[in-house]
């Protein structure tokens, strides 16, 4: 046998009867103790929670017969339909959509000219829109003419 394989083997064999007092304990410099980071999976559902897909500009966009649900059509809001009133015609509308894009949709469904669109989130969670017409229209005369009242 070689002179190294030798005293290798039995420096093995010390190690193997008294043991190797070598162990180096960690000095922590921190008083808090931070879990270490582990590995984390990208998120790979199997099934689809929402039915529509986003685009590739971001959010499914609105259109104007998504945007407007339904026309409010309640004693208040018959009320507002008066010229004195506020000229005021009341809709139901997406959660999602904004001012502009309800004036934007009202103008286009209804062929009238808005001042200005007011917006409330109702306590059931549906959105209701005010939406104020100028002067020269008269929203009484428009909620006539497409069954609103």
């Amino acid at each position: 046998m070689a002179k190294g394989a030798v005293t290798r083997a039995r420096t093995a064999s010390r190690k193997v009867r008294h043991g190797s007092h070598n162990k180096v304990i960690k000095v922590r410099t921190k008083t808090h103790f931070y879990r270490p980071k582990t590995l984390t999976l990208a998120r790979n559902p199997k099934v689809m929670k929402k039915s529509v897909r986003k685009t590739a500009e971001g959010l499914q966009r609105l259109d104007k017969f998504s945007i407007i649900k339904q026309a409010w059509a309640t004693e208040s809001a018959v009320a507002k339909l008066d010229q004195d009133a506020g000229n005021c015609l009341t809709f139901i509308v997406d959660k999602l959509a904004n001012k502009r894009q309800i004036k934007a949709a009202v103008q286009a469904m209804y062929n009238v000219t808005i001042v200005k669109v007011n917006t409330l989130i109702q306590p059931d969670g549906r959105k209701k829109a005010y939406v104020t017409l100028t002067a020269d229209m008269n929203a009484m005369d428009i909620a006539a003419q497409y069954g609103i009242i």
